[in-house]
């Protein structure tokens, strides 16, 4: 079996994508770093591995770790061992973890934070008037990052005076281009500001879930303060990382596809196909680290080997033309149906997807409402993916917003 390496600077996220699926359902690759593990590249088996139990999120199980093969000042650290929470535990721990976050994030509980996404959307669209006609504006910057970061983090209870640091620290932390030397230290910075956040909402509980976990702990729900340190943090990089790229995402993809952005505006195509379709053909998760194989696994005609890590390569399954058909590659926001994957699938799926979708649904429609003439200011070909191997994050999203509301204004 051929070994891919993924690109560290992500210059050829398609192209890349491409070639995992071209390596049948379960690749070899190399990770930055020169760690080797493996990936799942279609869809069906990828369902069928994030539901088998022979897979697990216990990192003791990998071979590679146990050997001491995986330096703690490589890039990746923090993704591969985040430290004890419902992200790296299975079973009952798993549901211990994990039922008090579910629990905030139903669907009907998220739904009451429209108003104030409304709100939140309202106030950028505001600030992206004020900007000079005509001048370039980025908007993932001025408009992308500041809602979801808001959002999540009046769920979750976190100052706005802490975003810019936790903006710089998650930048070192996704990014494959952190100096080795600087890793340890920016693991030890980010698990001291959560549990400066922790602190201060013990000693001050809100009406937040930040104080509902360390209430549940105190109640005889057996959380740890690791756990709750270890959850905030997770729900904090998970709840906004993902809908920035959404956002963009979608504004790309319609902008680069005018024809169906122009069913879109005249109401042909519903904005929920365009954010299920952006999520399927442009997700904003590309591998996500790491599961691993506690005996030898049957993926089609391959096999897992018991200890080897798995990713989860949603960047190649979204296009998978056994699942899609042969339009598998092309942006098609009518496509029906379009049972994608995006936020995973079994015990694990993302608790933060109706939030996300939310958002999203919310923050789209009013932007593109107030500028329907929005353009690129740059040729799609220039935009630039970030060094992230897990998330699809271009640099930024130059745009020209054109008249507020068009012409008639």
């Amino acid at each position: 079996m051929t070994r891919i390496a993924l690109d560290p600077f992500v210059r050829d996220l398609d192209g890349e994508s491409a070639a995992l699926r071209a390596a049948g359902p379960l690749a070899e690759v190399e990770l930055p770093g020169g760690v080797h593990v493996y990936a799942v590249t279609r869809h069906a088996e990828a369902r069928a591995l994030l539901t088998d139990s022979r897979v697990v999120k216990d990192i003791n199980v990998w071979g590679a770790w146990q050997r001491g093969e995986i330096p703690m000042d490589w890039p990746l650290i923090g993704l591969a061992n985040p430290g004890r929470s419902m992200l790296t535990v299975d079973g009952a721990d798993h549901r211990r973890l994990r039922t008090l976050v579910a629990q905030a994030l139903t669907v009907r509980r998220v739904e009451r934070l429209r108003a104030g996404i409304e709100a939140l959307t309202n106030a950028s669209l505001e600030k992206l008037a004020a900007h000079p006609a005509g001048e370039p504006v980025d908007l993932k910057a001025e408009f992308a990052y500041p809602l979801p970061m808001n959002v999540i983090s009046e769920l979750m209870g976190v100052d706005a005076a802490d975003h810019p640091r936790l903006k710089e620290l998650f930048e070192k932390f996704f990014s494959t281009q952190t100096p080795p030397e600087e890793v340890p230290q920016m693991m030890a910075d980010l698990g001291a500001l959560f549990t400066k956040i922790v602190n201060d909402k013990r000693a001050n509980p809100g009406d937040d879930l930040t104080s509902a976990l360390i209430a549940a702990s105190e109640n005889g729900d057996h959380l740890t303060d690791e756990e709750i340190v270890n959850t905030l943090q997770l729900i904090i990089a998970a709840g906004h990382e993902t809908t920035i790229s959404l956002i963009v995402n979608v504004v790309e993809a319609l902008q680069t596809h005018p024809e169906q952005r122009k069913q879109v505006l005249n109401g042909e195509i519903g904005w929920d196909g365009v954010i299920e379709e952006t999520l399927r053909w442009n997700t904003p998760t590309s591998h996500v680290l790491i599961r691993f194989a506690t005996e030898d696994i049957e993926v089609g005609d391959k096999i897992l080997p018991k200890g080897e890590g798995l990713l989860i390569s949603f960047g190649a399954l979204g296009r998978d033309e056994e699942q899609y058909g042969p339009t598998a590659g092309e942006f098609d926001a009518a496509r029906t149906p379009n049972r994608h994957i995006a936020f995973g699938h079994g015990p694990h799926v993302c608790p933060g997807a109706a939030l996300s979708r939310l958002e999203a649904g919310i923050a789209l429609p009013a932007l593109y409402e107030r500028f329907p003439e929005l353009e690129l200011a740059v040729p799609a070909a220039e935009l630039r993916n970030k060094p992230i191997v897990t998330q699809n994050d271009l640099y930024e999203l130059p745009v020209k917003l054109g008249c507020p509301f068009g012409h008639d204004a």
